[in-house]
């Protein structure tokens, strides 16, 4: 693999990840409700389940997902659930964000690590979008004369570490507006777009069709 092929695979992969998705306005939220601290965890999980994708995409489970019609829609529905899940949850959340007077309280009611995690990490996976990607992207960046393993590597990590940077960066522009997002009867506002958007996300999963293999 020659730094054009690794340089050319930056630059789509970072147009890719740039554009939002369910993991983004999940770490705009998170960062938002429980400090710009918790989305670190739930950028790592994305990064694990990307990682996780990755591998299904290198080992042909990609290609077994884009071949099986059954398996595909199970995946989708199971995705696009789990973002209604997410999105009904935040229609129906009452009260702002941060409530005037609970500051001083945030970490007793902010999730632990590990639900943060989880929570991000299973986005990921049950991401068929996600999965098609991997499997129509990789291919085109290996080269099959050269050993698999070191260029799974260094494609994966660099996906990864775009992604926790683009998250990240997000997360810290939420924080930086919090003091308006936050406001009583803004925030409210704010917990219906994202509750919209992820059942958007999820209707979006849902109309996707599984590509001939």
């Amino acid at each position: 693999m020659d730094s054009h092929s690794i340089l050319t695979f930056t630059l789509v992969a970072a147009i890719a990840i740039a554009s939002p998705g369910p993991a983004t306005l999940m770490a705009i939220n998170n960062s938002l409700a429980h400090g710009q601290r918790s989305a670190i965890w739930s950028s790592l999980g994305n990064a694990s389940g990307l990682f996780c994708l990755s591998s299904a995409a290198m080992l042909g489970l990609g290609a077994l997902l884009a071949s099986s019609e059954w398996l595909f829609n199970a995946v989708k529905f199971i995705g696009a659930g789990y973002l209604f899940y997410l999105g009904i949850r935040q229609l129906f959340k009452k009260g702002p964000m941060v409530p005037d007077g609970i500051q001083d309280d945030l970490k007793e009611s902010r999730p632990s690590r590990s639900k943060l995690y989880k929570a991000a990490f299973l986005t990921a996976v049950t991401n068929p979008k996600a999965t098609m990607f991997f499997t129509a992207l990789f291919p085109q960046f290996i080269d099959q004369s050269a050993a698999l393993l070191p260029q799974f590597l260094i494609l994966t990590s660099i996906f990864m570490a775009l992604s926790v940077s683009s998250l990240s960066l997000y997360a810290a522009l939420a924080s930086r507006a919090k003091d308006v997002l936050t406001r009583p009867a803004l925030s409210r506002w704010v917990s219906r777009v994202v509750g919209s958007t992820f059942i958007g996300f999820g209707a979006a999963i849902l109309t996707m069709r599984r590509q001939a293999a």
